[in-house]
Formats: structure tokens, C-alpha cells, sequence
């Protein structure tokens, strides 16, 4: 697995930093973020936090069917851990940005190892929720541009959940997070969503942003989601809202601990 780091200039081993995860959509590689919305390492080096971007699937494992389709498979690992054989030795991918990565990061960095957070965009922002709100004790803050937000009723979710997952629907509710916070929520992050409203994916239903509000709603779930005028799923949205979101981890990560 490859991932790639920023590090603010204050960042050393007498002076170690938050540090923030971000996981990136269908397709997408670890570099997508810092080659396309370079604005993210300004403000995170202003504010003095790590960002680290991970890849969106193991690559060159040679499993039959892994590079039939950009939706599933190379680059669309869905941030599950696989339970369908030839799928689940190497796809793996929420132990893997849940645990092994920090662990990795925080031993060979100057990171703090209990000031997290998480963000994403699409499938990314799918599992940033879905890891925000599974482990509410691991990060400080969620945000997500765009995200997958109802997979269980989605057809990008169904395809990967019924390929990695297999066909019993109640073991995909561990990754919905309109289904976990339905069940897990309310958790005390407060939670950020853009989501533009042009997007086409929005328009076909592989979203269904609206699905979350409600649960978040129904539970007292504290959520800002912020419908963008003339905006759809690229990077330019991305890197037209970026300084918001890592201001709102900052706020978080920075925060004195009491």
C-alpha cells in the first residue's frame, strides 16, 4: 500500500503535530489530493497539522476480475474489509486505514497519536464517515466532499458490497453510515458535508446525501451539510471549499485537551 504524507514546517520529534487522514474517491490514488487541491498543504502547514493521503486499494496483487471495472476492484477498494474469498486476503482496507496506517504514521513521523482526523471525497468521503462514526474515540472530526452516504441503496454500493461482502444485506450495514448512525449515533463530533448541487452523480442516486441529513436528524446528530450552487463532483469543488474543511479539523485537533 502506498500512502504520502505532509508535514507543516513546525512538525518535529520535540514538537509532534496532529494529524489528519484523508481518503480519496473511485479510481484515485494517494497523490490526487496535494496534486490537485495543493491549497490543503497551505492551510494545513499554517495551521500546523499533518495530512496523510492513502491509496484507494492494494495494487499488483494479481486477483482475477480486479481491473474489469473502475468501480470495483483496483482503486475502488470501498474502505471494507473484503469477508468474500479471493477478495479478502488483500482487500482490507477499513483495518487498514483504521489501524495499520495510523500506527505506521506514528511511529515513523512526528505525529500525535491521539490528536486524528478524517475526511474524504465520494467513496472516501463514504468512508470517512463510516470510520468517524464506527471509532468516535479514535478522531477528533469527520468531513466529507460529495460522499456515499447510503451505499446499502446505491448501485456503486451494491456492486462493491455484494462483491466484497457477499449477498447477506446485514453485514453491509456496518459500512452505511446513514444505517450506522441510525444505530451508533449520536457521536460528539459535530460532522461537515459539501456536497454541489450539480453533481450528476447526486442527480442519479449513487449519493443520496439527503438519506444521512434524515438519520442525523432523527438521532440529534450535530451535521452541517452545505448544498454548493453550480458545483459538481471534480477537484475544482474539492479545491474551492478545501480551506473550510481543514480549518474545521484544525479547530478540532488544535483544541486544548482538558
Amino acid at each position: 500500500m502506498k500512502f504520502s504524507i505532509f508535514l507543516p514546517p513546525s512538525a518535529s520529534d520535540s514538537h509532534k503535530v496532529p494529524v489528519l487522514f484523508y481518503l480519496a474517491g473511485l479510481t484515485c490514488t494517494d497523490e490526487v489530493l496535494f496534486v490537485k487541491a495543493p491549497e490543503a498543504q497551505k492551510v494545513a502547514a499554517t495551521r500546523g497539522i499533518a495530512i496523510v493521503t492513502t491509496d484507494t486499494s492494494p495494487r499488483d496483487v494479481s486477483i482475477p476480475g480486479d481491473e474489469d471495472s473502475w468501480d470495483f476492484g483496483t482503486g475502488a477498494g470501498f474502505y471494507v474489509d473484503a469477508t468474500e474469498p479471493k477478495w479478502d486476503e488483500h482487500y482490507r482496507m477499513y483495518s487498514y486505514v483504521s489501524k495499520e496506517l495510523p500506527a505506521l504514521i506514528t511511529a515513523n513521523f512526528p505525529v500525535q497519536e491521539d490528536r486524528q482526523s478524517i475526511m474524504g471525497h465520494s467513496m472516501g468521503g463514504h468512508g470517512a464517515l463510516v470510520l468517524g462514526i464506527r471509532n468516535p474515540t479514535q478522531y477528533q472530526s469527520i468531513s466529507a466532499f460529495a460522499p456515499i452516504s447510503h451505499p446499502r441503496q446505491c448501485p456503486w454500493g451494491i456492486k462493491a458490497f455484494t462483491g466484497y461482502l457477499g449477498v447477506d444485506q446485514e453485514s453491509w450495514k456496518q459500512y452505511d453510515a446513514t444505517q450506522l448512525m441510525l444505530s451508533h449515533g449520536p457521536i460528539p463530533q459535530s460532522i461537515l458535508i459539501d456536497q454541489g448541487r450539480e453533481d450528476t452523480f447526486l442527480q442519479e442516486k449513487q449519493l443520496l446525501p439527503e438519506a444521512f441529513a434524515a438519520a442525523c436528524e432523527s438521532v440529534g446528530q450535530k451535521v452541517t451539510l452545505r448544498m454548493q450552487d453550480g458545483y459538481d463532483h471534480s477537484y475544482y469543488f474539492i479545491a474551492s471549499f478545501i480551506e473550510d474543511h481543514i480549518n474545521h479539523h484544525a479547530d478540532a485537533l488544535l483544541c486544548v485537551k482538558t
